[in-house]
């Protein structure tokens, strides 16, 4: 753009007319500006992380339901439970990393007796080879008399979903931890309330390791959606400046055209016959 422009569309921004456009597209703008602001608020606020004390241990009553969905507050809380462990229903899971370590848990069946009546999986420990997880459940097995009661604390966990095994393998063998599965395994379980969780014993049982079992981690994500939009919402904002600016050019140029025609219109015929 020439100087001579420059200073036409100076002239022309400091018309009444064009000040006052100006003035409502900075409006427009601001309006603008603080649709983005309150999305990005929105995101920010999405994002915080609510915590939750799961480290401290509650009593199960009241941390889930049997025959209902594990709740999300409820998940990796560390609870303390009261029940009598049923014998024979104790069985092997396989493929259970513990610290990076691929092994073997024990899982029992605990008939919770301080909360509403229902089945329990408690995961007893871990061992790194099945020949050890089997001995660690006949000796656990041989203490049971099916009425005595003990007190757990561990962390409990939503069911995991069942897998089933290969076509080769041991169509009893347990890859998850699924309430699904091990009702239709603890012996006359027909029709009786069981709990969609499972507890991981704080203590193992003699001859086990102690399953590792963290808190969840405490993560926060942006809801993207939001901060898009507030995006969105300062283009919109920048286009509403670059909109007057555009019109402002266009009535300058419109006026120049105007001004070349007339100059044109005004100007004598070139050439014609001469007299003499």
């Amino acid at each position: 753009m020439s100087a001579d422009s420059r200073r036409a569309v100076v002239r022309m921004m400091l018309r009444p007319r064009w000040i006052a456009a100006l003035l409502a597209a900075l409006a427009v703008a601001a309006g603008f500006a603080l649709l983005g602001q309150w999305q990005i608020e929105r995101a920010v606020e999405q994002a915080v992380v609510v915590e939750r004390p799961t480290e401290k241990v509650v009593p199960f009553d009241g941390v889930a339901e049997p025959d209902a969905p594990t709740r999300q507050v409820s998940t990796a809380q560390r609870v303390e439970v009261t029940g009598t462990y049923v014998p024979g229903d104790t069985v092997i899971v396989e493929g259970r990393l513990n610290e990076g370590v691929l092994g073997y848990w024990a899982v029992a069946h605990l008939e919770v007796a301080d909360a509403p009546a229902g089945g329990i999986p408690i995961a007893l420990g871990w061992a790194p080879d099945e020949q050890q997880v089997r001995a660690a459940i006949d000796e656990f097995e041989a203490g049971l008399d099916g009425t005595s009661q003990v007190s757990i604390v561990g962390r409990f966990l939503p069911s995991e979903a069942p897998v089933a095994p290969d076509a080769d393998a041991d169509p009893f063998t347990m890859t998850t931890v699924a309430s699904a599965q091990l009702v239709n395994l603890w012996a006359d379980y027909d029709d009786k309330p069981a709990y969609f969780g499972y507890i991981t014993a704080a203590e193992p049982v003699a001859g086990l390791d102690a399953i590792s079992s963290p808190p969840p981690e405490q993560t926060a994500e942006l809801n993207w959606l939001n901060v898009f939009y507030a995006v969105e919402w300062a283009v919109f904002a920048g286009f509403a400046i670059y909109l007057w600016y555009r019109l402002v050019r266009d009535a300058v140029e419109r006026e120049r055209d105007e001004a070349e025609a007339t100059a044109g219109a005004g100007s004598p015929a070139e050439g014609g016959d001469e007299l003499g």
